[in-house]
């Protein structure tokens, strides 16, 4: 199943006893600072009962009861610390999932929390992750699901999972990103001052958050710029304006702080941007190339080819 569009901005966190702080703050503060910075994000917490210990010993309260679920929810599973000789999850909470698994929400866990979508069998027939201790035993007990190892995060249809803690910002950032774009999805990385990884099988950081780590504002305005309007036909003069410099000092500020120039860094952007919607969204090869700013199908063909060395065919 592919991407088809933002949800409905409903942030179902379910908090479960021993729960792992950090994969619980993490993607909360993304989901959160996001709704701050313009997302229509709406956090919920729920629970078995109203409240929990977290595994660090922070106890945790006013939880609110499991709800029912729309088409576009997002159901966040923070990892709990797993113990063998106790259940994997709340068997509540297993029933619940099990019983709002056809509502068309999405899911996702972070870290361990992908044990408790493999016991309500929400990961059969899915590809998925966990952290890198669990992946045999998982392999193990869910032996219809399909265990990836040396990946941050998955997206398989309506369930993500990622791999150890601190990947449950990626994935939380992915998902702003699947949501409502790669411009929110920088602002919000920025404020939280960590770095996106489109996933886990690449070696890549996402093309919108890389080569911002230098200090010249001038360049970050015009990078930002870009991000917002990759289908315009801003000329160097353009950007030039947009940095309150002259079309070569522009160029020479970017030259020093990323190592290309603006056109060559805007080029990069739509060719990155092309590549994420012909994979993991519907849209034919002509409205790819209509909202990436390339002035028809033959011209995003060509410069797709020379960078990534195939058609864009082959990601249909």
């Amino acid at each position: 199943m592919r991407n088809t569009g933002k949800g409905s901005g409903r942030v179902v966190v379910v908090v479960v006893p021993e729960v792992n702080l950090l994969d619980l703050a993490g993607p909360v503060q993304v989901f959160d600072t996001a709704a701050h910075l313009g997302g229509d994000y709406r956090l919920e917490h729920v629970g078995a009962s109203a409240g929990a210990t977290s595994a660090q010993g922070l106890a945790l309260a006013g939880l609110a009861p499991l709800p029912s679920l729309a088409a576009g929810d997002l159901v966040l599973i923070p990892g709990p610390r797993l113990r063998a000789d106790g259940p994997l999850a709340p068997a509540a909470v297993v029933d619940w999932l099990r019983a709002e698994r056809n509502s068309g929400a999405r899911f996702a866990s972070v870290c361990s929390g992908a044990a408790v979508l493999g016991e309500a069998g929400l990961l059969d027939g899915r590809r998925c992750t966990t952290h890198w201790d669990l992946i045999e035993p998982m392999r193990r007990r869910y032996p219809n699901a399909h265990v990836q190892e040396a990946v941050l995060y998955v997206h398989d249809g309506p369930v993500s999972t990622s791999a150890g803690i601190a990947s449950g910002v990626d994935l939380a950032l992915s998902l702003v990103e699947r949501d409502h774009g790669p411009t929110l999805t920088a602002a919000v990385a920025r404020h939280l001052v960590v770095y996106l990884r489109r996933d886990g099988t690449r070696s890549q950081l996402s093309p919108f958050l890389c080569d911002r780590g230098h200090l010249d504002s001038a360049v970050h305005r015009v990078q930002d710029h870009i991000a917002a309007h990759l289908d315009a036909r801003h000329t160097l003069a353009d950007l030039a304006e947009v940095a309150h410099l002259s079309p070569r000092g522009l160029t020479r500020a970017f030259t020093t702080a990323i190592g290309m120039t603006p056109l060559a860094y805007r080029q990069r952007l739509r060719l990155d941007l092309a590549s994420i919607l012909l994979t993991e969204t519907d849209l034919p090869v002509e409205a790819v190339a209509t909202r990436c700013g390339f002035g028809d199908a033959r011209h995003l063909r060509r410069l797709y080819a020379a960078r990534f060395g195939t058609s864009p065919a082959a990601h249909r």
